[in-house]
């Protein structure tokens, strides 16, 4: 373990110095690279940056407006907690849109009900077998300009309740 914490401490690093290294063995001026990478990166970062809080603020809202719980109460009747367990409903709805927001809730679940219970497995399981479907399309559709979508969304969408069905099945055969 000791080896592990040791080579994960060093990767870095050595990741830099061997592109720093093989960058001037090539005669490749490698900051000059550098300054002319960071500056394209600031432009994608402001081209990003509405859709991101856009995004941000939704997920905001979303919390404090109550209207997850209200989502939860209405797909926990629809839904035995056998099929679903409505506590999940909230980060099942987050989830799609923001991973840290996920990460809060996660936490919050963790904390009521614990790790090794099945709602934690559960939610764990969830966290790791779907996607922030409209953080990443948004991401990577304005950052390459793509404006029609296609099918993305609905394919996102189908591989989404997938993985949450999957998520719930694989806990149930875990706990």
């Amino acid at each position: 373990m000791r080896f592990l914490l040791y080579l994960s401490g060093i990767m870095i690093p050595f990741t830099v110095f061997y592109i720093v290294g093989c960058g001037m063995l090539s005669k490749v001026p490698v900051y000059d690279s550098f300054i002319k990478g960071a500056k394209s990166g600031f432009g994608t970062v402001i081209r990003l940056a509405p859709t991101l809080i856009g995004l941000m603020t939704a997920t905001g809202v979303l919390r404090a407006s109550g209207f997850l719980d209200a989502a939860a109460g209405v797909i926990g009747e629809i839904l035995p907690d056998e099929i679903f367990p409505s506590a999940l409903v909230p980060l099942a709805i987050i989830r799609i849109f923001s991973s840290g927001a996920a990460n809060g809730l996660l936490l919050d679940i963790y904390s009521q009900y614990g790790t090794d219970s099945l709602t934690g497995m559960t939610a764990s399981l969830l966290m790791c077998c779907t996607e922030t479907v409209f953080y990443t399309m948004s991401v990577y559709y304005t950052s390459v300009g793509i404006k029609k979508t296609r099918h993305t969304l609905c394919g996102a969408l189908i591989a989404l309740l997938s993985g949450t069905a999957a998520c719930v099945w694989l806990a149930r055969r875990m706990v």
